[in-house]
């Protein structure tokens, strides 16, 4: 199996708030500067771009979001063998209905026909990662495990990833699908950022069986660290944003943030964290100096008999 970590380089971008909070919806001149943001960031040598089926702006919409990032790719200018390498991610398992009724499903009928749905909005016919999205309340965590190892040997996924996960939901995983050695998970996409720090036993077991971490909101709570990250960022030259993401991503060689792009602005303030390396003196300054950690979401506590819940 192709090295899935190498595949994907250093940077991907998220692009949720484009239709969640309508930056491309607007007109058509936004939703263009959106699609030329993505453009910029391929031209930059950005491989993975993570969407999901639920990033619409209504529950009729479904899918927009999917759908914007294919047209990405399909419009971008890059030759044949540059758009072969491109990475799309996308995720399954929220629900949306009429009326805005949220609900979730990891039954092995739905999770098919969603990922059936994404590769048909994508214009694929084997999806590169799909990541289960969010636990079904209404199932027990290891046969939604288990559903999961559905769309492997149906062929619709190439690699397999997981979101929102805790450690030990995250080890049993493993066990049951396999590592990414295995063939089984590759990855999963969990928050992780300077203001939110609850899970680094995530980390810990992602580098244990070289599982890529996708950190959602990378950059939550750096508008309100400037004094911690503005003296660094002055001595590197860059944004107080690029300094932070230096340290997120010296935490492990598995960790591949994946802010949200809009803007052409913020896809080179995030590339030109790539080019900074912090010493272990200014790492220890940030790292002694982080105020507590924000709780875990509410969202993601759900009680259960078996490992589904994330209480601690």
């Amino acid at each position: 199996m192709r090295d899935f970590r190498a595949s994907i380089g250093d940077l991907g971008f998220g692009s949720m708030f484009a239709q969640f909070r309508g930056i491309a919806t607007g007109s058509q001149d936004d939703y263009e500067k959106v699609i030329a943001a993505l453009h910029l960031a391929m031209d930059e040598g950005v491989r993975l771009f993570d969407t999901a089926d639920i990033y619409a702006d209504a529950w009729n919409t479904f899918g927009q979001n999917e759908r914007m990032v294919a047209e990405a790719l399909r419009t971008w200018n890059g030759a044949a063998e540059q758009k072969s390498k491109i990475v799309i991610a996308t995720k399954a398992g929220i629900t949306r209905k009429p009326g805005e009724v949220w609900g979730r499903n990891a039954t092995i009928d739905y999770l098919l026909r969603a990922a059936e749905a994404s590769a048909g909005r994508l214009g694929v016919s084997i999806l590169d990662l799909w990541q289960h999205h969010r636990l079904d309340p209404s199932l027990g965590f290891e046969e939604q495990v288990q559903n999961l190892d559905a769309l492997l040997q149906r062929g619709i996924v190439k690699h397999l990833g997981v979101s929102n996960y805790s450690a030990k939901q995250l080890r049993i995983a493993l066990e049951i699908l396999g590592t990414p050695s295995e063939g089984g998970i590759v990855s999963i996409q969990n928050q992780l950022s300077p203001a939110y720090r609850q899970e680094m036993d995530v980390l810990e077991v992602c580098d244990e069986f070289g599982v890529v971490y996708l950190p959602w909101s990378p950059s939550k709570g750096v508008n309100n660290m400037a004094d911690l990250f503005g003296p660094i960022a002055k001595s590197h030259g860059c944004s107080n944003h690029a300094a932070a993401m230096a340290w997120l991503r010296s935490l492990s060689p598995n960790i591949v943030p994946i802010p949200g792009v809009t803007r052409k602005e913020t896809v080179l303030d995030n590339i030109a964290a790539l080019k900074i390396t912090l010493s272990q003196d200014e790492l220890d300054q940030i790292n002694a100096n982080l105020p507590e950690s924000m709780p875990l979401d509410s969202e993601l506590i759900e009680p259960s008999k078996d490992p589904l819940t994330r209480h601690r």
